[in-house]
């Protein structure tokens, strides 16, 4: 083993590590919140006007739970791989969604880490929303293709 391949193998974990507390902490500060406050989630889903109102109270419903539980499997390190992937698989219908929203002309806050709904026009601020998920989706893939990390329970069972 080169000296290079052996630095980047240990260095490597630590890296993922970084990526994997940072998405947890994401999708927590997303999803926590919203845990609290079901009405103001569901009510950001419909400003997308995407769905039906009833699917999207479903889904403003079930999406902090499903962000909560990723943020805790990424936090833990436990089925790193598959959170990462399920992280990447989200983001890319977030910014999906924000694309939609702005080619539409709809005026709406993303409702990602906050209430959400309808803003002013001049408040809206979709390239920043769509940039900074690009980022998140780029640390989801990066961990996706190099899930071990230190301190993970995956590392635990699995070594």
């Amino acid at each position: 083993m080169t000296d290079r391949a052996r630095l980047e193998g240990t260095r490597m974990p630590w890296v993922s590590l970084v990526l994997r507390l940072a998405l947890a902490a994401v999708f927590l500060f997303a999803g926590v919140p919203k845990l609290t406050n079901f009405p103001a989630s569901r009510r950001s889903v419909r400003a997308y006007e995407l769905f039906s109102y009833d699917v999207a109270n479903l889904i403003g419903t079930l999406l902090p739970m499903v962000e909560v539980a990723l943020g805790v499997l990424l936090l833990v390190g436990l089925f790193t791989r598959f959170s990462a992937l399920l992280a990447a698989l989200l983001l890319v219908v977030f910014i999906a969604g924000i694309a939609s929203a702005w080619a539409r002309g709809l005026s709406i806050d993303c409702g990602c880490f906050s209430e959400g709904g309808a803003v002013a026009e001049d408040a809206t601020k979709y390239p920043l929303e769509i940039a900074r998920d690009l980022v998140f989706l780029v640390m989801a893939g990066a961990l996706s293709l190099r899930p071990r990390s230190r301190f993970s329970v995956d590392q635990a069972l699995w070594g």
